[in-house]
Parts: C-alpha cells; structure tokens; sequence
C-alpha cells in the first residue's frame, strides 16, 4: 500500500476513524517482512473469541487465504485477493450470500482485512502489458502481516487460559472426589467430629458450581473446597493423635475390631435400627408405616442402581441400603436428608426412592431438594412410592400392575 493512502468503501457502508488509523498504520509494516500465512490463519482461528469472531467468520477468513496464491504473506507483495462472492461462497463450503456479507464485515470490524472498493464496488485486477497486477479492488490481507506478532501473542494467551481451565477443573474433580470419601471413611468408621455439617458444605458449594462454568469459577470454588478439605483431613489428624495417645494398644485392638464394616447402618448412625428391619413382602408394612413393594420390583423399575450395590450387584434388602448410601453421596444429598426420609418412609421404601431418584436424575436439577420434597409430602400423607415405580416401569415397557 502507498504510504499515507486511504480508501473509503463502496455505497452506503460508513467510513470510521479506526478504518482510517488501521490504514495508516499499515503504511507502517517493517520493510521486507514476511510471515507463513496459513500460521496466521491458526493463531486467528484459537484466538476467535478475543477477537469476536465465530466459527463461520474463520471459514470466510480461511476461503479468503486461498485465493492468495503464494505460502507466505510479504510486505513487497501482492496482498489484494479480489474473489467475487458466489466463489467465496463456493469456498466457504457453499455458505448463503447473506451469512457470508455478514462475516465479511466481521473480519472488517476485527480489523483483520481492509476493504479496497473501486468506483463500482467491483472486485477485478488490471495488468500491466507484461501480466503483473498493476491494480486491484477487493480485500486487502496487509492487517493479518502486520499484526501477526499480536495475534501469536493472542493464540498464546488463549492457550494459557485452556491449560488453566483445564488445570483447575482437574483440581476441583479430585478436591471434590477426597473429601466425599474422606467424611464417608470418617462416618463409617465412626471418627468423632460434626461430619453431617461438612457434608451439608459439602453440598452447598457443588450446588454452586455453573452448568458451563468459567475459570473465574473454578479458582474460587477450587479454594473453597480445598479449605473444607483442609478441615475435614485436620478434624481425621486430631482424631488420630487423641487415639494415639489415650489408647493401650489392647483398645486399638478392639477399636480395630468394632471398626470392621457391618452394615449400612455405620455410614447412617442415626437411623441405625431402621436398617435392621426384617426383609418385606409385597403386602407388608415397613417401620415408616409405608408400604414396601418386592425388592425384584424395585430393581426391575431401577436397575441402574445395581452398578451401586457390594460388587456390582444387589441381592437383598441390605444390599439395596448399602448401594444407596453410595447414590445418596454421589448425587450431593446430604445425611440429614436421608435420615428423614428414612424415618418417614422407612429405610426399605427411602433406598427405593433414592433408586427411583438416580434413575431419573438426568430430569432432576437438584436431588437433594427433590427427596426433601417427596419426604414432606409424605409427612403429610400426600406421597407414596407406588406410584412412582409404576410410572418407572411403564417408561420401560413393563405391562405391570401393583396390587395393594
């Protein structure tokens, strides 16, 4: 480009001040510089975002380079592509004209090309006798050669995001994973400390995490979670140097002994005599006063929740509460909310409602609010669990009826 020389656009598109100064500054490109275009091109394509661009703008950006016919773009060379719009198009993997005008003048906004419009608005070339373009109306790719270092220094700033966002969700994932196993070893090995109060933080901050979550939320998660870990590690320290120093080893024996899992009933203390409720047919009652409906009922309406059970399976009643202990910590609902609908329903029909929750949970927004509902309603007498796996089976295909 001419130093100094400035083109208004064709028709009724405005002229603006930051069309002039990218002009100008063009007129500034070190001489004899060159730059790989198509290295250009994938530093624009990572850093789209910074510059407001999608990813049909880059299509346009990347049918554009292809009309430029050498490798590298060159301060001494032809910098002006002048392809009609049904070739641009074409090249664009068949975009619609209007998409592709729009994006066109995304590119002009990003000032990433110049517009160079003849009298007519026409793109072309003219040559001289000996076949050189002497003159040509269309899109100028100078920008591109002469931000080249600012678009590396953008790709590369993106890239660090990334890896970042990667990082930290990384971290939270594992954060998140130690402390649900640490309080439930803590529960069922019976540690002292207020662990249903740490779960219910637990939970609260997993609640707060974003469907689509940003970096600025995982840093500030990630120091949340890892300072309730800090808590729950330092409560299982105190634990262990008070047993240390207060045991003979003859109670460390017993300790041991008493600490070997017996039933689902360490991992939920509080209802513990629930747990040890005789198994039920189809027309008994459980400790709740609910009807419990056969466990092979259960299953056949959830059967996902027999990936929770003691080796992948689930044979009994007692096999059921354990596995759903484990759904009720993966899917964030805390001990006391459990415990409720433990004491309402009974410990039979609150692990088949929890089998009935996991099994719909892709439908749930929140699991833990979603069982303290059903469990108020059933304090009043409004809910009932029969229903439920009716609706579940049906789902399945299962012609089946409860008989009361």
């Amino acid at each position: 480009m001419p130093g100094g020389h400035v083109t208004t656009p064709f028709g009724r598109r405005p002229m603006t001040l930051a069309l002039v100064q990218r002009q100008l500054d063009m007129g500034e490109i070190r001489p004899g510089k060159a730059v790989e275009k198509w290295k250009v091109f994938r530093d624009v394509a990572e850093a789209r975002e910074l510059l407001g661009l999608q990813d049909r703008g880059v299509a346009v950006l990347d049918a554009l380079l292809t009309f430029h016919p050498e490798n590298e773009l060159r301060q001494d060379g032809q910098l002006i592509v002048f392809p009609s719009n049904a070739q641009l198009a074409l090249r664009a993997h068949g975009m619609a004209g209007a998409t592709l005008r729009r994006h066109l003048a995304f590119l002009v906004d990003a000032g990433l090309i110049v517009r160079r419009d003849s009298a007519n608005g026409k793109r072309y070339a003219r040559k001289d006798r000996s076949g050189d373009i002497e003159t040509a109306f269309g899109f100028d790719l100078s920008p591109l050669l002469m931000r080249a270092e600012e678009l590396a220094s953008l790709a590369q700033q993106v890239a660090a995001t990334r890896a970042a966002f990667r990082q930290a969700k990384e971290s939270l994932t594992i954060c998140r994973r130690d402390i649900r196993k640490l309080i439930s070893a803590a529960m069922e090995e019976g540690a002292p400390g207020d662990w249903i109060a740490m779960e219910d933080a637990y939970v609260g901050l997993v609640a707060r995490l974003p469907r689509a979550p940003k970096l600025s939320d995982l840093t500030g998660l990630l120091a949340e979670m890892e300072a309730l870990r800090a808590s729950v590690l330092n409560a299982l320290k105190n634990w262990k140097n008070s047993s240390n120093t207060g045991s003979s080893a003859a109670q460390n024996e017993q300790h041991i002994h008493n600490s070997k899992p017996q039933t689902i009933n360490e991992l939920e203390p509080r209802f513990e005599k629930k747990h040890e409720a005789k198994p039920a047919d189809s027309r008994s009652a459980n400790a709740g006063g609910e009807r419990v409906f056969p466990l092979g009922l259960v299953l056949k309406a959830c059967p996902e929740v027999i990936n929770y059970g003691p080796d992948g399976s689930i044979g009994s009643w007692r096999d059921l509460m354990a596995a759903a202990v484990v759904v009720r910590s993966m899917l964030g609902i805390s001990p006391s909310a459990y415990q409720d609908a433990c004491e309402i329903l009974g410990a039979e029909n609150a692990a088949s409602l929890l089998a009935c929750i996991l099994e719909r949970s892709g439908h749930i927004n929140s699991p833990g609010g979603y069982l303290r509902n059903l469990t108020d309603k059933a304090r009043r007498g409004e809910f009932s669990i029969g229903p439920m796996l009716m609706a579940l089976l049906r789902a399945r295909g299962e012609n089946l009826r409860l008989v009361v």
